[in-house]
């Protein structure tokens, strides 16, 4: 049997471990990429057990414990320093099957490119789906850019679109959905040489702002912030001053880290995220994975993490074969994945709500309620994450779904 060939636009995460997952369940892949190199944004990506799980199943699991830094004890704090929640690395391990670890995203693409054949990635272009094919016929993708070698047009007996929040490929096939929403917040991320001073991991809360430091294992530090902003605007000078502005005053180690911030590395975007679900994560032979599909706000650390999940859930339903039907084995994808996305999505909109409180009132309340909960029950703040990061991936031969092909939003 000929090899059947699958695209995936798009070389972030979701798209990459999809990649490796379907190269490893028999299809030939190839990997479309519009930036000129594969140059992963300066920031860290936590990857919680649900996630790692699905890394196991593709043969990476253990490679990216390996590098990463094991998320040790730390908690919740306020701006002045007090520890309103302490976390236990070890509870939390036990309880979901493994522990949170911690990488830079250029180390995690490493990983996955090192995984593909030779050649699978094609950077420099431009891809649009301009036919989702059926049962019937192949989907066929249009290319513009340098992407050597490679012809005007190319079809596929599935593509998969990781092409991120702003979707061409979404927008094509779902045009009245209505698209993404900003959440009102927007969001900073470095990575810094590691302070002197040793400090514990930690998130803290402030009215209207949020502040998180991460070790890595290579001996930086990657931190994250958020703030209720305007959408689009920006510092009037740079990104550090406007940091230093909101967190200067904040406990260690935050003004450290912020004296280690180079100004023209500091990443800087408002948070979008897709309240609203789409009717379905497929059409024709087209799936959507990752942030096309159900971008969430990160207040779970779960974006990238539900991503990987698309990705090995999907290359287990479209296990290349001489039958290889996407009606069939798309609706399966979809039907596994759209509830436990969309719950999540609108989780992490609640939890986000609850971090960008502002009112004085609010939040004091709030940190009195985590004070409590943590006093009175450490347990239920891990409870919180019951059935998100303990999913595990589907085994045993693809199900079919009863789901049909959904129609055409328009």
């Amino acid at each position: 049997m000929e090899q059947q060939r699958a695209v995936v636009v798009g070389a972030g995460i979701g798209g990459l471990t999809a990649a490796v997952a379907l190269s490893r369940s028999g299809w030939r892949v190839t990997v479309l990429e519009r930036a000129a190199a594969l140059t992963p944004v300066g920031a860290g990506i936590g990857l919680a057990p649900n996630a790692q799980r699905a890394l196991d199943v593709i043969g990476l699991g253990d490679r990216v414990r390996d590098l990463a830094a094991w998320q040790g004890d730390g908690g919740m704090r306020t701006p002045g320093g007090r520890w309103l929640a302490r976390t236990d690395s070890q509870a939390a391990a036990a309880r979901f099957g493994g522990p949170l670890v911690l990488l830079h995203r250029a180390t995690l693409v490493e990983i996955l490119t090192s995984a593909l054949p030779g050649g699978a990635v094609r950077t420099g272009v431009t891809a649009a789906v301009t036919d989702p094919g059926d049962d019937r016929r192949p989907a066929r993708v249009t290319l513009a850019g340098s992407g050597a070698g490679l012809p005007g047009e190319l079809e596929a007996e599935l593509v998969l679109a990781a092409d991120g929040i702003h979707s061409a490929t979404r927008r094509a096939l779902f045009p009245g959905h209505p698209g993404p929403r900003y959440s009102g917040s927007t969001s900073w991320r470095v990575v810094v040489p590691a302070p002197a001073r040793p400090f514990a991991p930690h998130e803290t809360w402030g009215a209207g702002r949020l502040w998180g430091s991460q070790p890595l294992k290579d001996g930086r530090v990657y931190a994250y912030a958020m703030a209720l902003a305007p959408e689009g605007a920006r510092a009037p000078d740079d990104e550090r001053a406007e940091l230093l502005r909101l967190f200067g005053d904040w406990h260690h180690p935050v003004p450290e880290i912020l004296d280690g911030v180079d100004p023209d590395r500091v990443l800087r975007h408002d948070v979008h995220h897709l309240p609203d679900p789409l009717p379905a994560f497929h059409r024709g032979r087209v799936a959507l994975v990752g942030d096309a599909a159900h971008a969430m706000m990160p207040s779970l650390g779960q974006g990238g993490n539900q991503a990987v999940e698309d990705a090995v859930v999907l290359a287990h339903h479209a296990r290349s074969a001489p039958d290889f039907l996407p009606s069939r084995a798309l609706a399966a994808y979809t039907a596994d994945r759209l509830p436990r996305t969309t719950a999540l999505v609108r989780k992490a909109a609640r939890t986000g709500a609850l971090t960008m409180l502002s009112a004085r009132p609010a939040v004091a309340l709030r940190s009195a309620l985590v004070g409590a909960v943590s006093r009175v029950g450490p347990g239920l703040v891990l409870r919180g994450f019951d059935g998100v990061c303990d999913w595990r991936p589907p085994v045993g031969p693809p199900r079919a779904a009863a789901t049909p092909i959904p129609p055409r939003v328009s």
